[in-house]
């Protein structure tokens, strides 16, 4: 079990019974020895679609209760539906998801009643977990009082205020339903907001549906959706409902930061905080600060707070993925929204699709006014970490590793060591190799004038990490 870029995350086999019950109970001591919670104090627990998330999160009910918190079931809903309620209760949660990696594994995500954990957060529920290493810890499944009804209707006032009244009216939009468990509420605001709804691809089997890297099966569906039901777009998103997925009129999936751009401009951002994985586009289409971060919401999360503290107003962010988070309150035409300092794919599903009805162009005229640089990114699944740490090391270690390596497609002009290795060859094209930060996967993200270079780009980084694994037998 390891803390990724937002959450812990594991195998099911590990997950299942003592670890969750472990990693439950550390946490409740961390938040009642550091005075975020005390005896006595509600807890929440949500949970995701995949088979394996009730047992564990009966395990997580048990184990919090016994640590002395009370625990309150909230059922299965989007993640940032019990972060929300959370804020509202003052009350720390757990969500159990694994959001978009497959059902084999599983993960929790941890909240103080203020919102998610941060990076010495982590460190302390390790060190607990560490602490009581071989101790004998009681998995005992438990239950709790349900409040799923609240939360859900909570978010849902927050997701029908967004926008307008019939501000989609004259659309007809798909919702792709699979095992996401934000299917229902997406299905509701885009008809509260006035557009035709199709509902499509309802599956009582768990999809692990990956928005930043949408699988050429997914874009296939949704190509014959868009075609077969005459659809202006179609709407989704992950697994837990932190990250949106919004595709255009041809079935085209749009990036996940270009909803995070148009969000900007939709709620009048002036610091806009966002990994270094996100177009290097977002600089030239707003008048708003822009903060690069590490990978993980964590982070973002961080550079958010520093903006406030520095003084700042209406700050916001968002991460690559799409998945956006508010650290103020913003004013919107219907009212008005509170921090929410978590990922929701909600608000930046919404955004275009309003600014495209209100423009009268279809969602891949919008994209094209942005002239952003075409980036694709791409992933080699049950990639090894020790290759992947050997593959990083290698490429640090000098200047001459990284010219050498990167000499088959181009020559190195600068580098950025944020979070992976992010460069920018001569002629302008950027390539970025990143280990998954909670997964065996190497990523590898692209940007380049065109669709046909972006993707000889992606193809021949793809071929690199692949040739190094198999030269050095790693």
């Amino acid at each position: 079990m390891k803390f990724g870029t937002s959450g812990l995350r594991g195998l099911v086999t590990d997950l299942e019974g003592r670890a969750s019950a472990l990693y439950a109970q550390a946490f409740a001591t961390h938040l009642i020895r550091s005075g975020l919670a005390k005896t006595g104090d509600h807890i929440l627990v949500g949970r995701d679609f995949r088979p394996s998330s009730p047992s564990i999160a009966a395990t997580c009910i048990g184990a919090l209760e016994r640590a002395g918190l009370v625990p309150l079931d909230c059922g299965a809903l989007p993640t940032p539906a019990l972060a929300l309620y959370g804020l509202e209760t003052g009350a720390a949660s757990l969500m159990i998801t694994g959001s978009h990696i497959p059902a084999d594994r599983n993960g929790i995500k941890f909240y103080r009643a203020d919102g998610e954990i941060d990076k010495p957060d982590e460190l302390q529920i390790s060190a607990i977990a560490a602490e009581l290493g071989d101790a004998e810890i009681d998995a005992t499944p438990g239950t709790a009082p349900d409040k799923s009804d609240a939360a859900n209707a909570l978010f849902a006032k927050r997701v029908l205020s967004i926008l307008p009244a019939g501000a989609l009216t004259g659309l007809k939009i798909g919702v792709y339903q699979h095992s996401t468990v934000a299917r229902d509420l997406l299905v509701e605001a885009i008809r509260h907001y006035g557009a035709e709804v199709v509902e499509l691809g309802f599956s009582e089997d768990f999809i692990p549906v990956d928005t930043e890297a949408v699988s050429p099966e997914t874009i296939a569906s949704l190509r014959q959706w868009v075609r077969e039901h005459g659809l202006d777009a179609i709407v989704s998103a992950d697994g837990d409902g932190d990250r949106p997925l919004l595709s255009d009129e041809t079935g085209e999936p749009v990036r996940g930061d270009l909803l995070g751009l148009i969000s900007s401009l939709f709620l009048g951002a002036d610091v806009v905080v966002t990994p270094v994985t996100s177009n290097s586009g977002i600089e030239a289409n707003g008048s708003f600060r822009v903060v690069r971060t590490r990978v993980g919401s964590p982070f973002v999360i961080a550079g958010m707070s520093e903006a406030l503290a520095a003084g700042h107003e209406k700050v916001m962010g968002f991460e690559a993925n799409g998945g956006l988070l508010t650290a103020s309150t913003f004013s919107l035409s219907s009212g008005s929204i509170r921090p929410l300092p978590t990922r929701d794919s909600f608000l930046p599903v919404l955004a275009p699709l309003w600014l495209a009805a209100q423009k009268k162009l279809r969602l891949s005229q919008l994209a094209e006014d942005f002239r952003m640089p075409v980036a694709m990114a791409d992933r080699l699944e049950n990639f090894p970490i020790e290759t992947s740490s050997a593959l990083m090391k290698y490429l640090r270690q000098s200047d001459k590793n990284l010219e050498t390596f990167l000499s088959p497609i181009g020559k190195v002009s600068k580098q950025s060591d944020i979070d992976g290795l992010r460069v920018t060859l001569e002629d302008g094209r950027i390539i970025h190799l990143r280990p998954s930060g909670n997964a065996p996967e190497m990523r590898c993200y692209v940007e380049a004038p065109t669709e046909e270079a972006a993707a000889a780009l992606l193809e021949d980084g793809l071929a690199l990490i692949r040739r190094f694994a198999t030269e050095r037998n790693i």
